[in-house]
């Protein structure tokens, strides 16, 4: 576990009391809370913990140190205070060091100016946090009142999405809450007719819906039961990713009778065209996307989000930047579109990219600053970590624990592996009744044909208070996401946690000689999960995030271009979802899902990307891939460099420090992109130089997947104008060339560089004056000092005299 962000924890446990004249307070105080205390005070040994570990509260170290943080904040107030002018309400010793007390404000004074306090601040009402990427990105305050405010903020930017469709019914897509949406008369796009409603799918806020499913139906793959022969949304997906990017501000996110927040786009303005072309079953093919890409730059779209990638590098062109699927959004890209793409899944593996040309803005997932927790508490004082959005079992009461096998009508059903709860009818109703129902967590969710929701419908049909779903053993590349659901419920996924609830059940089961239980004595309490804990070390790079090197061709060569280009939220993101959708078996039937991908993370870059647009009309993409790229940020929420989730050698996982290889330039800064000073600005004809540069490649077949003859080149890849440096094969001393245009007022830039020790670099010229509009070169000579066998890291920064800073990464591996 890294540090959290406290004072948002305490506004999650702390309910607002005003007694009296008096206020309340939450002071912190110098020193550090147990989470981070790394030593040297006399006699208490360090308690801190790793990335994303429980605290073990019950050791007597951290017991020890939490009294003595306690002890000093009594004795701070019995100093300063006679005994009953305050009351103290808490102690914080675990997340920060502090306490929260009822004072009067003259008191608080008092408090404010006393050695080794750090901060007194009056206590604030408490409100659930919202879906809730546009405020860790800084967008409500930061970037949308520069665009009219939420209510503006993406104004007749047309986004399209091609995807598995949209339910035009959802809140997030709906017109009647806002300001009536005008005609957009660039927009050459249709609404179909839903064939079963006979309504169309367009309301203003939706201004485009087409499906394209002629490929898969000729090929025998497409069922219009399940599929829709229409923009209807058979999956959830299409719906999930429209709502991140462009959906309605200040819906709320209700489920199970709780409202987990408001939900928003990124532009929550932003029009929204549909082009569907993916199915749930199969996916999709690339001439029916291939289609829907070529309708939405037709139709007049600004923006493509491609949350979709092809299922491995292509075979059958020579590099993995030309074939009909890139060379088509080439085109877009020509015609003046922003396409932003999912880097793919295949995490945390080197090579795993499914977005490889350099027109295309390439989108890994981060994890933000919200985590799910909750904990199993077991009648021996045991305290189990685990994840579930779930409410508490009655305060202040334990409750019989009974595993499934135990509670078989007929010991012959158990062909039908009953442990993994998701049938109800194998179970003994009146032994599960009132109690809290264990179960396995068995192969069979891996697959998908069990779920966490089908264990939550079957404990609530037999009458338990709650349920346990205790991992046993992990599959590789098994990750665990926190379910909603109504009942008390935990999914443990520690092994070793697991086992410790099977020996404490086990040992308090009395049996008969068969086996057989003659009485239930193992106890236990569910925690509250509805809430989640902040924390301030974030972003991090997800795990399941696609990672470079980039490959230029289907032997896995490496690329001189650095792939991924940017990180963006895309770990458990709430958003709309089709009631129809039935990709994630925990949310059949839903209005909202929670789900993480790199596909979650593309649309927020779509989102921000069309806020650009609204402020920069006239920017070209490569202009705003630039603007989003050299604002990036490496580090985290406390100044950190940025982490990557990472699998040590047993399949557990760990942090790293994260590489561009996993973040390409950075975490996306919204507010920053805005006005980035300078832009690498480039075009159709740079990255067709880029494609007749590449080695080996046949200039024949750029003709003709271009319909362009080669008739120059940049002499190296390397030397396209992207807002990145990336050379696979360091031979001897390089120089690459790049060109930066202000876009801001005249300033004057200061260059530096820095680089790993293996490779020296230098910049020329040390600094430059620009005027606005202006475009000025500058060179980057890169000389391998040693040879480790690896890349090395490093980064060219531009430092305006106005305040502008803009920073490049730079890759490359040397060899003798």
């Amino acid at each position: 576990m890294r540090s959290l962000d406290c004072a948002c924890m305490v506004l999650m446990l702390f309910v607002l009391i005003i007694v009296g004249k008096g206020e309340i307070y939450i002071v912190t105080v110098e020193g550090e809370p147990v989470i981070s205390y790394r030593g040297g005070v006399n006699g208490f040994e360090p308690t801190a913990v790793e990335a994303d570990e429980e605290i073990d509260v019950t050791s007597e170290l951290v017991t020890s140190y939490s009294r003595h943080l306690e002890k000093k904040h009594d004795m701070l107030l019995g100093l300063l205070f006679d005994r009953g002018t305050y009351k103290k309400l808490y102690s914080y010793r675990h997340l920060i060091n502090g306490f929260a007390i009822h004072i009067s404000p003259e008191q608080a004074e008092i408090l404010r100016r006393a050695p080794g306090v750090k901060s007194v601040q009056r206590d604030w009402k408490v409100k659930r946090l919202t879906t809730h990427t546009p405020q860790f990105l800084g967008l409500p305050t930061g970037v949308w009142p520069t665009g009219g405010g939420f209510d503006r903020a993406g104004e007749d930017i047309i986004i399209g999405f091609v995807d598995s469709g949209i339910f035009p019914h959802h809140p997030s897509f709906g017109s009647h809450r806002s300001d009536p949406y005008g005609a957009v008369p660039k927009y050459r796009g249709k609404c179909e007719v839903d064939p079963d409603t006979k309504r169309d799918f367009c309301n203003g806020k939706i201004i485009g819906a087409q499906h394209f499913a002629e490929a898969a139906i000729a090929a025998g793959a497409f069922n219009p039961e399940i599929d829709f022969a229409s923009p209807l949304d058979g999956d959830g997906h299409g719906s999930h990713t429209a709502a991140i990017a462009a959906g309605n501000n200040g819906i709320p996110v209700r489920m199970h009778g709780y409202e987990y927040g408001k939900a928003s786009g990124m532009a929550p303005r932003a029009r929204i065209a549909v082009y569907k072309a993916l199915y749930r079953l199969f996916g999709g093919f690339v001439s029916d996307v291939v289609a829907a890409i070529e309708q939405a730059v037709h139709d007049g779209v600004d923006i493509i989000n491609l949350s979709v990638g092809a299922n491995s590098p292509p075979a059958t062109t020579r590099t993995t930047f030309l074939n009909p699927f890139d060379a088509t959004l080439l085109s877009a890209v020509k015609a003046g579109v922003f396409v932003s793409q999912a880097a793919g899944n295949g995490g945390p593996f080197p090579k795993t990219l499914l977005s490889y040309s350099p027109w295309i803005v390439s989108v890994a997932a981060a994890v933000d600053d919200r985590r799910y927790k909750n904990h199993l508490t077991l009648g021996n004082g045991n305290i189990l970590p685990g994840i579930g959005l779930s409410p508490a079992t009655h305060a202040n009461q334990t409750f019989t624990l009974v595993a499934a096998n135990d509670v078989l009508l007929d010991s012959s059903v158990m062909k039908y592996s009953p442990s993994d709860c998701q049938r109800p009818e194998v179970l003994n109703k009146n032994l599960v009744e009132g109690n809290i129902l264990l179960c396995g967590y068995s192969f069979n969710f891996v697959v998908g044909s069990a779920s966490v929701r089908k264990v939550s419908e079957t404990a609530k049909s037999l009458g338990a208070i709650g349920f346990v779903l205790a991992v046993e053993n992990v599959s590789p590349g098994t990750k665990f996401d926190p379910v909603p659901v109504g009942i008390p419920g935990i999914l443990i996924t520690d092994v070793s946690k697991s086992m410790d609830l099977v020996d404490y059940y086990n040992i308090s089961t009395s049996r008969d000689w068969t086996g057989r239980v003659r009485s239930f004595k193992a106890i236990g309490s569910i925690g509250d999960g509805l809430r989640p804990i902040l924390h301030k070390s974030a972003p991090q790079v997800a795990l399941f995030s696609a990672r470079g090197p980039n490959i230029k061709d289907f032997s896995f060569e490496d690329a001189d271009l650095l792939k991924p280009d940017i990180l963006a939220p895309g770990s458990l993101i709430w958003a709309a979802w089709s009631p129809n959708g039935t990709d994630e078996a925990n949310y059949l039937g839903e209005g909202f899902a929670m789900i993480s991908g790199t596909s979650m993370a593309a649309p927020h870059i779509s989102g921000i990307a069309a806020l650009l647009k609204q402020k920069h009309p006239h920017w070209s993409p490569a202009a705003i891939k630039s603007a989003l790229m050299t604002t990036a940020a490496t580090l985290d929420r406390v100044e950190r460099p940025l982490q990557a989730q990472q699998y040590t050698g047993s399949e557990t996982m760990t942090l790293v420090p994260a590489t561009p290889f996993d973040y390409g330039s950075g975490h996306v800064n919204p507010r920053a992109a805005l006005d980035p000073g300078l832009i690498f600005d480039a075009g159709y004809e740079d990255y067709l130089g880029f494609l007749c540069t590449i080695p080996g490649i046949d200039a024949h077949e750029i003709m003709n997947y271009t319909n362009s003859p080669c008739n120059y080149t940049m002499g190296h890849p390397s030397n396209l104008n992207s807002p990145s440096i990336t050379i696979s094969h360091l031979v001897g001393t390089q120089t690459v060339t790049r060109t930066v245009t202000n876009v801001a007022e005249e300033e004057t830039y200061v260059i530096t560089a820095r680089m790993a020790p293996a490779v020296a670099i230098e910049t020329s010229p040390p600094a430059m004056t620009l005027r606005p509009g202006a475009s000025r070169k500058f060179s980057v000579t890169l000389t391998p000092r040693s040879i480790t066998g690896g890349y090395s890291f490093g980064e060219v920064l531009m430092k305006g005299s106005r305040g502008h800073k803009v920073r490049i990464p730079v890759v490359a591996m040397g060899y003798d």
